[in-house]
């Protein structure tokens, strides 16, 4: 009995063990688990749905947005393929990933409305089924012994028996304030996924638009360097002359291999900038891997037609999906506040069911049966007061968002029209530097073949011109790339875009 008693103590003892092991492992599990939202969505919050940098501002895109830098190839193109800045946005527009991933996003918030909405709407069903059974009394504990000598017996087995019932059933809820307004929360959240959708299409025009400025500005550094690496193999050449007429020191001719070598390394690196820098923009707008294209727009410069402040930002307000998303966004926490509240609220619920039962289909009858319930909630342990806590941190989280993508919308205007002036300014410089280099240049030159100077002010020279070079390709690039900012700042990139560069 004693072991026994052992035996099974001591099998209680491992199954408690392996319970609580297991136990402690979902435990581990979940505390190390970490769920990743598509397109960086977090929560329900319109303005955290389009990323790190949801107001577009000054930053890369395609570097800080990683699913915006990403796209689903599209199918390859024989040949050469020939690539406008018009021609990238349709494809971002179209493949990139970002776009394609908030789009799938509306779905998903269509479907959750679908389940909110299914508790209000009736639920019918059918079931019919026949039972035939047979039972053994003794299993129920039932035992019978007829007296001796009375000539019938007892039976401890009873059946068969068979039993038929078909009903179809409905119920409905009449009256539920909490699934009413979880209902209209779901909503609004699909009309804040909807624009959640347009946002992340400004931001493709943004990445998309970023990454070809890139492109052509790495492809007109090609040029730079590459007119500045047959200038200098000019110079060289005339240095080289002059030394072997004894006109020049040898290290004129020194200095300006220097120069010709520094020059053909810039270029090799031109090449390779670009090269990646295409790969990166082929990327962003789901080329096929290894399609071969040229861009189209090489000098995309066009004078800025002026916007205040007020008139921007007024436009903002009205155009910007991601702040139109935020204001979904407040209002469906609003719902989800009510819904909360509502579950003090008492519920109403009717239930019906008609068909036909007996002990075989063709001995059957009509049966039916209606029912309705009140359900008066009186105490339900702290739930609900739970519930509304929750719901009330989220309408405040809601809100605080609003307000600084507000903020953050005025901020994002000032900087592009401060960014667009001051580039247009640093185009017109640079472009009357480069004039000036060159004439600086073609002087050097004159001068160092009349044995005025030595190649110490040509190499000079050279490096002027070839600084002036960069800076125009610099504040080019920071121009239009200020003009695609604001296109983004104002809302409605798409049009924006092709406002700005409609000439190209």
């Amino acid at each position: 009995m004693r072991s026994d008693l052992f035996s099974f103590q001591r099998a209680l003892f491992v199954i408690a063990f392996l319970c609580s092991a297991a136990i402690a492992t979902r435990a581990q599990m979940a505390a190390g688990s970490t769920v990743v939202l598509p397109g960086g969505a977090g929560g329900s919050s319109g303005s955290q749905s389009t990323g790190g940098n949801p107001s577009g501002g000054s930053s890369a895109p395609g570097q800080a947005q990683s699913s915006y830098s990403g796209s689903v190839p599209s199918t390859a193109v024989p040949g050469v393929l020939s690539l406008s800045l018009e021609d990238a946005l349709d494809r971002g527009l179209k493949q990139n990933l970002g776009a394609l991933l908030s789009s799938a996003a509306i779905n998903t918030a269509r479907g959750q409305r679908w389940e909110q909405l299914s508790a209000l709407l009736p639920h019918m069903s059918f079931n019919p089924y026949v039972d035939v059974s047979q039972v053994n009394l003794k299993e129920f504990g039932f035992s019978f012994n007829a007296p001796a000598g009375s000539g019938f017996t007892i039976p401890s087995v009873v059946g068969p028996f068979s039993y038929f019932d078909a009903r179809g059933n409905l119920t409905q809820q009449l009256f539920n304030w909490q699934s009413i307004q979880n209902t209209r929360a779901a909503t609004q959240r699909v009309k804040e996924s909807e624009h959640t959708y347009k946002d992340a299409r400004d931001l493709v025009v943004l990445a998309v638009g970023y990454n070809y400025l890139l492109a052509i500005a790495d492809e007109a550094r090609i040029q730079t360097a590459d007119a500045q690496v047959k200038t200098a193999q000019a110079l060289y050449q005339q240095a080289r002359d002059q030394v072997q007429a004894g006109t020049s020191p040898a290290i004129d001719a020194l200095r300006n291999q220097v120069e010709l070598q520094t020059r053909q390394q810039q270029l090799i690196q031109a090449k390779n900038d670009y090269a990646i820098q295409k790969l990166t923009l082929a990327r962003a707008i789901g080329l096929a891997p290894g399609q071969e294209f040229e861009l189209t727009d090489k000098s995309l410069y066009e004078p800025f037609e002026g916007i205040t402040v007020e008139e921007a930002e007024k436009r903002a307000y009205e155009s910007r999906s991601d702040y139109q998303a935020a204001l979904e966004d407040v209002r469906a926490a609003e719902y989800a506040r009510k819904a909360a509240t509502a579950g003090h609220y008492p519920t109403l619920n009717f239930a019906a069911d008609y068909g036909v039962s007996g002990q075989h289909p063709d001995s059957s009858h009509g049966v039916m049966d209606v029912r309705a319930t009140l359900n008066v909630p009186i105490f339900q342990g702290g739930q609900v007061h739970g519930d509304v806590l929750q719901a009330q941190a989220q309408l405040d989280q809601s809100r605080e968002r609003l307000e600084n993508l507000r903020a953050q919308i005025d901020s994002d205007i000032r900087t592009a029209l401060f960014n667009i002036q001051s580039a247009s300014d640093q185009v017109t410089v640079a472009r009357s530097n480069i004039d000036l280099a060159q004439q600086t240049l073609t002087q050097s030159r004159d001068r160092f073949s009349a044995g005025v100077t030595d190649t110490v002010e040509v190499v000079q020279a050279e490096e002027q011109v070839a600084s002036a070079n960069e800076q125009y390709i610099s504040s080019l690039y920071n121009f239009n790339y200020a003009k695609i900012s604001l296109a983004r700042a104002l809302g409605g990139a798409e049009q924006g875009v092709k406002q700005y560069f409609k000439g190209h």
